[in-house]
């Protein structure tokens, strides 16, 4: 299964609409899930980027960080980095979390199989795995290569392998989601 990753910044700086890029994803039939990360806008801007993506898709529609707008997704992903700001126990961040989101889905970044490990503690929906190879958005990303596809199979929750996925990489079970990103325009 897909999980598309769109990325506003990324569709900015490639001169593409929001809107021609979500009706060009809706293309696609195996895009079961559509994540939106926008880092830099204010959240009323990305509750407009949400009802925009609403509009072009009626899949399951995933938030990056911003929990403040969970009305307007079905689920949240959040990183390493923010999810230890809510606190450094892990399990009593998630339970901070789940508070606000309720049932909704929650997925986590990780990129090791530490990382998985700790995972496996928390209550989670998916976690997402990578980078597989290098992009252009996470030059800073570490490359795992085959190394995550071995470290995926720790974890007890759906894996999303994800940086530098190619529409046409095949994987195997524990990785559920090849997660693609704005790039594949």
């Amino acid at each position: 299964m897909i999980y598309a990753l769109v990325d506003k910044e990324t569709l900015v700086q490639k001169g593409v609409s929001l809107s021609s890029h979500i009706q060009h994803l809706s293309t696609f039939p195996n895009i079961s899930i559509l994540q939106y990360r926008n880092k830099s806008a204010s959240l009323n801007e990305k509750k407009e980027d949400l009802l925009i993506i609403r509009h072009y898709y009626d899949g399951i529609l995933i938030i990056n960080d911003a929990i403040e707008l969970i009305a307007y997704a079905d689920g949240l992903h959040i990183g390493q980095e923010d999810i230890r700001s809510y606190s450094d126990d892990l399990v009593e961040a998630v339970k901070m979390i789940r508070k606000k989101i309720g049932k909704k889905i929650l997925g986590l970044s990780t990129h090791n199989k530490e990382e998985i490990i700790e995972a496996n503690t928390l209550e989670l929906d998916y976690i997402g795995l990578g980078a597989y190879r290098a992009t252009e958005t996470k030059s800073e990303a570490n490359v795992g290569g085959e190394a995550l596809i071995e470290a995926s199979t720790y974890s007890k929750h759906p894996v999303g392998i994800i940086g530098g996925v190619r529409i046409d990489d095949v994987f195997e079970a524990p990785i559920v989601y090849k997660v693609i990103g704005s790039g594949f325009y």
